[in-house]
């Protein structure tokens, strides 16, 4: 059984939440033990719907840290200052950025990428590690409010690997000839790699989340032993860094990864994110891997765009009721919170997670 209290307060007739941060509680959450209150938790949220939920524009850090706070947020999510050259991949048309520099949504060329032969490799300018900058941090530790924390955030090592490519030359090559392949997600792994060294060394971080696509709703998008030589190398590193520094690592991926799940366990993640709802069961997710992982998302993001206040609270409290009653689960959405979403929805579901006490 349980019981709903109320947390709210009215300020210029709209709904706000009580920022209660305690980072801590969410750290038990992703380990699998009862935290202190039901977590909630993003990994992206676009800056339209920051904007609406503070009424003000984000200019700076500072801006970025209220609304984390301001929304009901243990934490804030940062990643290095680093340039990929992204507007090189060939889809930069269709690039949309949160304010942290992250990507919210974007399509690649299926077919040809910024790099398809040698001699394209050897020019592409990548980034050098003692070029990559982490000032944020430092200056996020000294402004974050009390019970707040820092989760350090990057990724994309597979998913960068075959952009570069273009789809259709990446799928050729894992048949014709990989040399190529093997170069550029070396390269980029390397990179990504030594960010989270860098970030997991911070005391200031109190959580690490790697975030790449390897799935669709109806599968895997290569195969397991395709992502065996490009993708879990370089998750399983990252997942013995997280554990030498004793911080929770949290995995984004959409889609089913049944097929990949006890390779995802094995490799160190404490976290799934976002369990999308057309993809995988989360009820089953849990039946099957009970204590092993702990489950963030799964509030669909159509039902957050088109859905009832109503429609969300039940989809809150099930997903608790079922999922989260001993802990191991963050609510959130089955995604990221897209500039369509409605601000409502999103306050609804945010303040049916802050109203449930265990």
């Amino acid at each position: 059984m349980f019981k709903i209290v109320t947390f709210r307060i009215f300020v210029q007739k709209k709904i706000m939440i009580i920022p209660n941060p305690n980072i801590e509680s969410l750290i038990k959450a992703l380990r699998n033990q009862k935290p202190d209150s039901v977590p909630i938790a993003e990994l992206g949220v676009h800056p339209l719907v920051k904007e609406k939920y503070l009424g003000r524009k984000i200019l700076n850090l500072k801006d970025e840290i209220d609304f984390w706070y301001k929304a009901g947020y243990d934490y804030v999510k940062l990643q290095p200052a680093i340039d990929f050259n992204p507007a090189k991949i060939k889809s930069d048309t269709n690039l949309t950025y949160n304010d942290d520099g992250t990507v919210f949504r974007k399509w690649a060329s299926e077919s040809s990428g910024v790099i398809t032969s040698l001699k394209e490799f050897e020019e592409y300018i990548f980034p050098q590690t003692n070029e990559i900058e982490y000032e944020n941090f430092e200056e996020a530790s000294k402004n974050l409010p009390e019970g707040m924390g820092i989760i350090g955030q990057y990724g994309d090592i597979f998913t960068m690997t075959w952009e570069m490519m273009g789809f259709e030359n990446f799928s050729f090559a894992l048949f014709e000839d990989e040399s190529l392949i093997q170069m550029i997600n070396e390269k980029i792994g390397e990179i990504v790699l030594n960010m989270f060294s860098n970030m997991a060394e911070m005391d200031c971080v109190n959580i690490l989340w790697y975030s790449d696509d390897i799935a669709y709703t109806n599968g895997l998008m290569v195969s397991p032993d395709t992502l065996e030589k490009y993708f879990f190398p370089w998750l399983e590193k990252i997942g013995k860094i997280a554990k030498k520094f004793d911080k929770p690592l949290i995995y984004h991926s959409d889609g089913v990864l049944f097929d990949v799940m006890e390779r995802l366990i094995e490799c160190g993640i404490s976290a799934l994110h976002p369990i999308e709802p057309k993809a995988m069961d989360i009820v089953e997710v849990k039946k099957r891997y009970r204590d092993r992982i702990a489950l963030i998302g799964n509030v669909d993001v159509d039902l957050l765009a088109r859905g009832t206040k109503d429609e969300i609270r039940k989809n809150v409290l099930f997903n608790i009721e079922n999922v989260g009653l001993n802990g191991g689960y963050c609510v959130g959405s089955g995604n990221s919170i897209p500039e369509y979403v409605s601000l409502d929805n999103y306050i609804t579901m945010i303040e049916t997670a802050k109203s449930f006490s265990y």
